[in-house]
C-alpha cells in the first residue's frame, strides 16, 4: 500500500524574506505566492490531519505559521483548517468545549459552520434586498438582460 500525499496550503502571520523562505525550504520544499504571505507543501502521510501536523511540526519554528489548510477538499466536500491557537485561546477552547459536551475539534468545527451559515444568510438578505431596490425602478426583464451583459464583462476573478 503507498501512502499518499496532500497537498498543504499555509497562511503566514507575515510575509517572508527570501533567505526565511531559502532556509524553510531546506526542510521541506515548499512554493510561494507573489508577497511570501501563502505557501504550498505536499506532505507525505496516510491522512490529512497527520500531514497537517507533520508540516506544522517540520516547520512551525522556522516560519510564523498561521493557518494550515488542505488545498483540495476530500470526498466529502470538507477541507482541514488546522491553527495553532495560544494557550490562554486554547484553554478557553477546551473549558467552553467541555461544558458543551464536545471535542474542542468538534466545538470549533460547529461554531465555523454556524457562524458561515449565518455569513450566507446576511448575504442572501443582502442581495434579496438589492434586487428588490432595483426592481422598483425597472422591469425584471431589463434587469435580468443588465445583470447578464455585467456578469459577461467581468474580468475573470475568485469567487469569494
Amino acid at each position: 500500500m503507498t501512502v499518499p500525499h496532500h497537498a498543504l496550503e499555509i497562511t503566514l502571520t507575515r510575509p517572508l524574506s527570501t533567505n526565511a523562505l531559502r532556509r524553510a525550504a531546506h526542510a521541506l520544499p515548499l512554493a510561494a505566492n507573489h508577497d511570501a504571505t501563502r505557501l504550498m507543501a505536499l506532505v507525505h502521510a496516510k491522512h490529512p490531519h497527520q500531514a497537517a501536523h507533520r508540516l506544522r511540526r517540520q516547520l512551525g519554528l522556522r516560519l510564523p505559521i498561521d493557518v494550515i489548510t488542505t488545498h483540495y477538499p476530500d470526498a466529502d466536500h470538507t477541507m482541514l483548517l488546522n491553527v495553532a491557537f495560544p494557550p490562554v485561546i486554547q484553554a478557553a477552547l477546551k473549558a467552553h468545549a467541555r461544558r458543551a459536551h464536545q471535542t474542542p475539534e468538534r466545538f470549533v468545527e460547529l461554531a465555523l459552520h454556524r457562524v458561515l451559515a449565518e455569513h450566507a444568510d446576511r448575504e442572501t438578505d443582502r442581495l434579496d434586498q438589492a434586487v428588490h431596490d432595483l426592481l422598483a425602478h425597472t422591469t425584471p426583464a431589463y434587469l435580468l438582460s443588465a445583470i447578464g451583459h455585467a456578469l459577461a464583462r467581468l474580468p475573470e476573478r475568485r469567487t469569494p
